[in-house]
């Protein structure tokens, strides 16, 4: 089945400076380059639609720009990286030619752009508000780590994609597997992006820390696609000399 049209696809990515573990992330340099240009050249990669940086600070929006890329100065007041993706969509496109909406994390500098295409294909069955991605775990590290997010979902044999039943942090005692680590990559419908930025906190959002709580609780549909590894995120010192690293063995 076809994904959804170019024209009809917006990925923007929010990005901030004021990091807690890393300040300045998004200009963090990687291989010579800041670490946004290498998520924004994944994302182009992936040619699923425009690409749009959602900046919080003027020196990211120029650094994107001088990098030829696409972006906007949003307010840096903004709660959340769906708010600020939400800001964005509403300044540059008033008319809602876009009608999907995927919010790509800032600090994926190693993304698969397969990855962000996999993410648009739960939007092909109708009634998906949301769609996200998923792969399996590899370890009993991974499984019993609170910062790695699971994602409760059943998998017909042989599908890629499932509805997504529950995302917590720590699995309940003695769930059977297989279990599978949320990668917070989402694919909105353009309504579905524009309620569920207006839904206030919900009760298990703040008690598990996760935002997409809120929509399950709201009553909205999250499917997920599955695919065969997460990607690495960079949110610590240690981490950014890892993809520094993991970049230079890739150039050679």
């Amino acid at each position: 089945m076809a994904l959804p049209s170019i024209e009809n696809t917006l990925v923007v990515i929010p990005a901030r400076m004021a990091s807690t573990r890393l300040p300045g992330k998004p200009l963090a340099d990687i291989c010579g380059e800041p670490m946004i240009v290498h998520v924004l050249r994944r994302a182009q990669a992936a040619a699923v639609g425009r690409v749009i940086v959602a900046c919080a600070e003027p020196e990211i929006r120029d650094t994107v720009i001088a990098a030829g890329g696409e972006a906007i100065l949003t307010d840096p007041a903004l709660a959340s990286g769906s708010d600020r993706v939400h800001a964005a969509v509403a300044a540059i496109d008033p008319e809602e030619s876009h009608q999907i909406v995927v919010n790509l994390q800032g600090d994926l500098p190693a993304v698969d752009p397969e990855d962000l295409r996999a993410a648009l294909l739960p939007l092909q069955t109708p009634g998906v508000d949301i769609a996200t991605l998923v792969a399996p775990t590899r370890s009993r590290e991974e499984e019993s780590s609170e910062s790695v997010v699971k994602a409760i979902a059943n998998f017909l044999p042989g599908a890629r994609t499932a509805r997504a039943i529950d995302f917590v942090r720590t699995l309940p005692s003695g769930a059977k597997g297989p279990h599978y680590h949320h990668i917070g990559i989402y694919a909105f419908r353009r309504g579905a992006l524009d309620r569920f930025v207006s839904l206030p906190v919900s009760r298990l959002e703040a008690d598990r820390r996760l935002e997409q709580m809120r929509a399950l609780e709201a009553g909205m549909r999250i499917d997920v696609a599955l695919v065969d590894s997460a990607p690495f995120g960079v949110d610590t010192p240690a981490d950014l000399e890892r993809a520094r690293r993991m970049a230079a063995a890739l150039r050679g």
